[in-house]
């Protein structure tokens, strides 16, 4: 549509108003230069029935409340001191994962289920002091029943509900979307209560050196977050909800990436080539890659950006709403109008990228066409944790997460894929859902590539 309409269109979704900005130029107006207008989400089904009724953080009304809840996230989880702190959980269940993959030999893994059960346990270690999966995540079916929920929240979030767009309709749930929210919420909160009523009855475990996240939470239900009134407690309900957003946001979002990253570099052998020579210079064989490593790899990095480039967590950003009229590029936008970013179709744009279906890394190096364009929501041409005030909060901690899981994968593996079949054949289909996955899985056989006694160590 946006090859056919432009960068800017409107749409009429039952009673409701929308405009999509596809290009690069008109998302920075709505974006940077009219951020304050477009803060704030409009309702929807998703946010009511899953996310505790507008209790969380990703659909809080911008105000007060969703300061402080960001304020909490950004000082406790996504700070550089926090993300410093927590280096040695990252790493450590990345060399879960990694010795999993290795003691397997050369036996096929299904990658993308693996991923999602070390991006869970990093993130849960922090967020409530222990792992929430044991073991490596090979024969789970914790591990399955929780990637399957994750998934339904995210196809049931990118559906069309009628209800939201003709609200007279909304009542009868003719499409039965409500209806499996609300199952599926109780599900989730069933999992949280659990995690929840534990830490207050038994207190934390110690099993981890460091105060995570859920005590900190629980600790503010005490006193008064801002010295203001009774109304600035935290809640049973909104620490669930800020639970569900970091699960959710966290970990299938950061998994999804590396998943798709190890694909392209899989479809592209000379490339994955060209990262492990980046690799073997910088760490070498007999260790594996740290952090620290992050910096000197600067193809690496090149090669999550031009993930992130073509494969955005999010392809359509997340619903923002105007406040009040406005106007975009000449065009009128009326209060109350619904506005989605295509950051897939801008991240593809020709007139902003050469080759924009290609997977080229070198594009992001020195000496190509965007040496100096960042995904933090700064260069509007790839945005993928969006941009302006309702920027994804974890952006840092997904960027390192994604550069370190990716690194580690491709520093001690070589790849091959099933049944001996060519590389360019690979299935590289979108899935369907508010989040970008791949429609099949990647199933591989890895071979281990370093010195034999580091994935004993």
């Amino acid at each position: 549509m946006a090859k056919t309409y432009g960068p800017l269109m409107h749409l009429k979704f039952g009673l409701k108003d929308a405009v999509v900005a596809s290009s690069a130029s008109v998302a920075e107006q709505f974006l940077k230069k009219h951020d304050v207008n477009f803060s704030n989400r409009p309702p929807n089904s998703g946010a009511k029935h899953i996310a505790y009724n507008y209790q969380d953080l990703v659909f809080a009304p911008y105000g007060p409340r969703w300061r402080l809840l960001r304020k909490i996230c950004s000082v406790h989880l996504f700070s550089s001191k926090a993300l410093d702190d927590f280096q040695h959980v990252r790493h450590e269940e990345i060399c879960i994962l990694i010795r999993a993959i290795a003691s397997g030999g050369h036996a096929p893994v299904n990658l993308g289920k693996l991923l999602g059960v070390c991006t869970t346990n990093a993130l849960a270690r922090v967020m409530l002091g222990r792992r929430v999966f044991e073991g490596d995540g090979g024969e789970n079916p914790h591990a399955d029943e929780f990637k399957s929920m994750v998934v339904e929240i995210m196809v049931l979030a990118g559906a069309f509900n009628l209800g939201d767009f003709i609200p007279v309709l909304d009542w009868f749930d003719l499409q039965g979307i409500a209806g499996k929210m609300k199952k599926l919420h109780a599900r989730f909160d069933k999992f949280l209560n659990g995690i929840l009523e534990d830490r207050k009855s038994n207190g934390s475990n110690g099993a981890e050196q460091y105060v995570d996240l859920l005590s900190v939470l629980i600790s503010l239900q005490d006193s008064n977050i801002d010295g203001g009134d009774e109304g600035t407690k935290l809640t049973d309900t909104e620490i669930k909800a800020l639970l569900l957003n970091l699960f959710i946001a966290g970990t299938d979002t950061s998994s999804s990436t590396v998943e798709w990253a190890m694909a392209e570099l899989i479809r592209n052998p000379k490339l994955l080539v060209q990262a492990q020579e980046e690799l073997d210079r910088v760490v070498g064989p007999n260790r594996f890659v740290t952090e620290s490593d992050l910096p000197q790899l600067t193809f690496l990095q090149a090669v999550i950006k031009e993930t992130f480039r073509l494969h955005p967590s999010t392809p359509l950003s997340l619903p923002r709403m105007a406040a009040e009229d406005c106007e975009i590029n000449g065009y009128y936008v009326s209060e109350g109008s619904t506005l989605l970013v295509n950051v897939w179709a801008i991240a593809r744009d020709p007139n902003a990228w050469a080759n924009p279906l290609d997977f080229n890394p070198t594009r992001f190096l020195a000496g190509g066409e965007k040496p100096n364009v960042d995904v933090k929501g700064n260069d509007f041409e790839v945005i993928p944790f969006g941009a302006g005030r309702r920027i994804c909060a974890g952006m840092s901690l997904g960027i390192r997460m994604v550069q370190l899981v990716t690194a580690s994968l491709v520093h001690s593996f070589d790849w091959a894929l099933l049944d001996g079949l060519k590389p360019e054949k690979l299935d590289m289909e979108e899935g369907y859902g508010l989040t970008l996955q791949r429609a099949s899985p990647l199933i591989v056989h890895p071979k281990p590539r370093l010195s034999a006694q580091v994935y004993c160590m």
